[in-house]
């Protein structure tokens, strides 16, 4: 995140001696992005970072593609994807690109008896159903149905979660996860008529520190696959950390939306940014106040990018029969827009309840084996 934060206790310069109550030293870790150009943060360690004791498992989680060069338009039924009790089996791979990977999760266990570190991507978790608090080397946060949780790469995880009953969209993104460079000023900060602030974004605030030494295993993922590995430190060693890289959480409910007179296009929408494709947020809001408006989108072709949406609630106005948990895909290449009576029916509504998340992906997306099982082939019929 573009803000500095400070957690726990560090000496008052850079790389130089801190110690602990008995004289011992504490250990610096840099933990940097885009090599030493992106954001970053300076931890301190009870251990050195680095014990290994063993390598065991690698295995692929590679996602099956079946529709390598896709130009229909799908609906997906994601409620349909069958619960598992590992946090990471439950991890459904939908559609893929060399960008990204669109995934589906129905978790079911409260904890896991692992560790998790994604070193190829950021994670955006957007928590469809259920609460937990998110358990990171660098804080905890509480999470709840509507959240974002951004969990920058390398980050060292685990997810506990209050009940059985959930359900999360996550997109892996190859590239750093940013908040739109046209909401912040020269300095970062988000200008005034931004659709949410600082105040909006939660830090993490209670840091776990285990001075423990054995056996704990972090399931490394890198290039799809998962590595095993076991150290001989509890990774939540931090006694404090600042810097400008760590995990937050934003409310899809707290985005601000913005509207106008006529009907606005989708960049006003937007909650975060890569240079490989954008997130946006569609929430409840007024609709265009001029007297001839059509408060419907009108038709149009993504011809630079693949379009998905996630249904998370509400009455999607621009679609027939839409339920909670379903995604769209409409390719790039290809006009789409309101189904057939939704562009009439909009005329003289006020204003929608529909809560959705959008990626709008630069590159094609590929279609997962994961993706047919759930699939509506006969979607892209839907407008005769």
């Amino acid at each position: 995140m573009p803000f500095y934060h400070k957690l726990g206790n560090i000496p008052p310069k850079r790389h130089i001696q801190f110690r602990k109550p008995n004289g011992e030293l504490y250990y610096e870790q840099l933990f940097g992005t885009v090599g030493f150009d992106g954001m970053y943060s300076n931890m301190y360690h009870v251990h050195r970072p680095t014990q290994v004791k063993e390598i065991k498992r690698q295995y692929s989680v590679a996602p099956k593609v079946v529709k390598p060069n896709n130009m229909q338009s799908y609906r997906l039924y994601g409620f349909d994807v069958a619960p598992e009790k590992d946090y990471l089996e439950s991890r459904k791979i939908v559609l893929t690109n060399t960008d990204c990977h669109i995934t589906l999760a129905s978790p079911q266990n409260k904890t896991q008896d692992y560790f998790y570190k994604n070193t190829d991507s950021d994670e955006m978790i957007f928590i469809h159903k259920g609460s937990g608090t998110l358990r990171t080397l660098l804080g905890n946060l509480d999470f709840k149905y509507g959240d974002y949780i951004v969990v920058p790469r390398g980050i060292i995880y685990k997810i506990d979660f209050d009940t059985e009953d959930n359900r999360l969209f996550i997109v892996e993104s190859r590239r750093p996860i940013y908040t739109p460079k046209r909401y912040r000023n020269w300095f970062g900060q988000l200008l005034e008529h931004s659709p949410f602030c600082e105040r909006d974004l939660r830090r993490p605030e209670k840091l776990e520190t285990h001075d423990e030494t054995g056996e704990f295993i972090i399931k490394v993922k890198k290039r799809d696959e998962i590595i095993e590995m076991v150290y001989a430190s509890h990774p939540f060693d931090v006694v404090g950390y600042d810097g400008y890289n760590y995990p937050y959480a934003f409310s899809i409910h707290d985005f601000e939306p913005i509207t106008g007179r006529i009907h606005q296009p989708p960049p006003v929408h937007q909650t975060f940014e890569t240079d490989a494709f954008v997130v946006c947020s569609f929430v409840p809001r007024l609709y265009d106040y001029h007297p001839l408006s059509i408060p419907a989108p009108y038709n149009h072709s993504n011809i630079d990018s693949d379009e998905v949406l996630y249904y998370v609630d509400g009455d999607f106005m621009s679609r027939n029969d839409v339920k909670p948990g379903q995604i769209s895909l409409h390719p790039a290449g290809i006009p789409h827009g309101p189904h057939p009576g939704a562009y009439e029916r909009s005329i003289g509504k006020t204003e929608t309840k529909e809560l959705a998340v959008m990626v709008d992906t630069f590159k094609p997306l590929m279609v997962t084996e994961e993706a047919m099982k759930i699939a509506d082939e006969k979607y892209y019929q839907s407008w005769l």
